[in-house]
């Protein structure tokens, strides 16, 4: 049995920390807004799009971190980290906007309230939308890194037809 490659133990940790850190930013929000109980009554009552956004934003960490530090380092792909940016700020929004209404007691100021009511109303939109960049985020970072191990093929060729 080969042992696990080194070049995916770094993209590996970095997947998770990137989901343990929207998770503790989640939790944490809800906490400073209501308390540690009540934040983790919503993680499991919204349970079934927020591990997913969890996942999906781990996935794409990794993935770019792979496509950035793996094998295929040498290569840029702006677009792999303007997408993981982009969805990353997305599922965010979508999980804060879960809690966003509880913000309301704790800053009571009118513009903040009107925009936590609206965030609270449409939490389920916002938490669909934010599942669907994190799938367009994977599929754009499986794309490049795709396009990142032909491009490496293609540049090894002719050196090993040289030799």
């Amino acid at each position: 049995m080969r042992p696990f490659p080194n070049r995916y133990l770094l993209p590996l940790g970095a997947g998770l920390l990137g989901a343990a850190f929207l998770a503790s930013l989640y939790l944490g929000i809800v906490s400073l807004a209501g308390s540690p109980e009540h934040a983790m009554d919503l993680f499991w009552q919204d349970k079934l799009l927020v591990i997913p956004i969890l996942i999906g934003f781990g996935t794409q960490v990794g993935l770019y971190t792979f496509l950035k530090k793996g094998p295929y380092m040498t290569l840029r792909a702006p677009r792999a980290g303007a997408t993981t940016a982009a969805s990353g700020g997305m599922s965010t929004a979508a999980m804060v906007a879960c809690c966003a209404h509880h913000i309301a007691d704790v800053l009571p100021l009118i513009g903040l309230t009107a925009a936590a009511t609206f965030l609270a109303n449409w939490k389920g939109p916002f938490m669909a939308v934010g599942l669907t960049m994190n799938i367009v985020g994977i599929m754009v970072m499986l794309r490049e890194i795709r396009k990142a191990r032909g491009h490496s093929i293609h540049q090894a060729l002719p050196a090993e037809v040289a030799a």
